[in-house]
């Protein structure tokens, strides 16, 4: 195996790249939707931001490429965005950047960064060992830079995207939806690829989920393996995806002859912890969460994290909550009150590649994150990012500190503020009482662990790409389907 981080991933053979704005405004998916197009609106702040970032970056004495990597860069491309979508009416959000920002570094920094713990609660990898050229021809990320495509996802990029060039503190590598066998990542080598990164004992710097897919026979095979993962590998979480089984039929958590006895043999293991794959799932029926307020009724036990939070693209789908909607994020709202679930029950949403989605609409996003804070709870919304399909999780959470739902529409729909407290909250704070994380606790014990050194040495000379791989088109998602039957996600 490699080392597990290079001082630069960007090799002396390659030319330099070209400017990239610090925030990866493209139309990318991680392989379990079909991009869309860019609107004209996400076309124009674009346009803009590149623009005035080359007049900011003359002003300063900066390349241009230098500009964007820093807080003013970010802050240039944050205030296009609000300048374009308040031109067009989208007002539901917006990001709390002003001009000064855009040449005033010191204030730029002050704004944008944060201290915050960041524990990403939704991170992949592959094995490259197991993953052949044609699987990964047109998987995120697949155009990283190295000769041979498949390195791009292994464990030493992981590291660099999630770890070196984002503020990430913590992280889950999940599990991704494959037949039994066909795992490109197996619990066992997620196990290492955590030793690798820990490199001394005890660090909770990366944590691991098992996967469990029920609805692949043997079933009984299946429940029996838990044990071993909860026993041998110390798992902290199953992983599970309801819409995916044999012949593409889907299954529901409250299923009695798959979804209970699962749920029933993940209490018995004693990891009664539960992220199941929601959302995203292409209109499947089996994609919605009609099931989860049911079977966390039934098992009060037993907390789950809707991963993705049910959410269905296009962003503007989401609107204010209407309990008639049949896709969604409104359909995990309408599980939860038909079961008599209150907010900050035993179920958590999740919003990797969701907050992706809806960022470039602020108010879209003002929906989504208002919705699921008013009525899952504001102890129970957690931080993922799906990465590293999409390169480096940073912009997204540049964005995330940055965003505010407008005066109009908390007073409107009854939306939280999102004060740095309640943000804090998301960020990490949340997701620690699941994950039995102590947080102060485990800040000490990330000062002692490899990855913190490394950091602090790559701070000095920082490369990040500020690019994004992946399916960008439909022709491309089209072909990634075909090569592999679906995107782990």
């Amino acid at each position: 195996m490699k080392k597990p981080f290079a001082s630069s991933m960007l090799k002396k053979s390659q030319p330099e790249l070209e400017p990239q704005l610090p925030i990866k405004l493209d139309s990318t998916s991680n392989g379990e939707y079909e991009p869309r197009p860019l609107t004209p609106e996400i076309q124009l702040v674009k346009t803009l931001a590149m623009e005035r970032a080359e007049q900011n970056a003359r002003r300063l004495g900066l390349s241009r490429r230098q500009f964007l990597m820093t807080a003013s860069g970010t802050a240039t491309t944050l205030l296009c965005m609000n300048q374009v979508s308040g031109r067009s009416g989208n007002v539901g959000g917006f990001f709390d950047v002003n001009p000064t920002m855009e040449l005033d570094l010191a204030a730029a920094t002050s704004q944008l960064t944060g201290n915050e713990f960041i524990f990403d609660i939704q991170t992949h990898h592959v094995n490259p060992n197991r993953a052949s050229s044609s699987f990964v021809q047109f998987f995120p990320y697949a155009d990283c830079g190295e000769s041979n495509p498949v390195e791009c996802f292994d464990v030493e990029h992981y590291i660099k995207e999630v770890f070196m060039d984002s503020d990430t503190t913590i992280a889950v590598l999940s599990a991704v939806p494959a037949a039994p066998g066909n795992d490109p990542l197996t619990a066992d080598e997620a196990a290492a690829t955590r030793a690798l990164v820990e490199m001394t004992f005890g660090s909770p710097r990366l944590q691991i989920h098992g996967l469990v897919m029920p609805s692949f026979p043997p079933l009984q095979g299946q429940l029996d393996g838990m044990q071993r993962l909860a026993e041998e590998l110390h798992i902290k979480a199953w992983k599970t995806y309801t819409h995916v089984g044999p012949n593409g039929q889907g299954w529901y958590l409250d299923d009695p002859t798959i979804g209970v006895p699962f749920i029933e043999q993940a209490r018995q293991t004693g990891v009664k912890l539960i992220c199941t794959h929601k959302g995203l799932a292409g209109n499947s029926r089996f994609g919605t969460c009609r099931d989860v307020g049911v079977v966390a009724k039934m098992f009060p036990d037993v907390t789950f994290i809707i991963y993705h939070s049910g959410y269905e693209p296009p962003a503007t789908r989401e609107r204010e909550y209407n309990p008639r909607s049949t896709l969604g994020i409104d359909t995990l709202i309408k599980s939860l009150q038909d079961n008599g679930l209150p907010p900050n029950s035993n179920v958590y949403a999740e919003i990797g590649s969701t907050w992706r989605q809806v960022m470039t609409n602020p108010t879209a996003a003002a929906h989504v994150i208002g919705k699921l804070l008013k009525f899952v709870g504001e102890d129970r919304l957690l931080w993922g990012t799906d990465s590293i399909w999409y390169g480096s999780p940073q912009d997204q959470i540049d964005m995330f500190r940055a965003f505010q739902i407008s005066d109009q529409f908390q007073e409107r729909f009854e939306y939280p503020a999102l004060t740095p407290e309640l943000k804090a909250k998301v960020f990490g704070l949340s997701a620690a009482v699941p994950y039995g994380i102590n947080p102060p606790e485990a800040m000490k014990q990330l000062r002692q662990d490899p990855i913190h050194q490394r950091k602090i040495e790559y701070q000095n000379n920082p490369q990040p790409s500020l690019r994004t791989y992946g399916p960008k088109t439909r022709r491309e998602f089209l072909n990634f389907l075909r090569l592999n039957g679906g995107m782990p996600g």
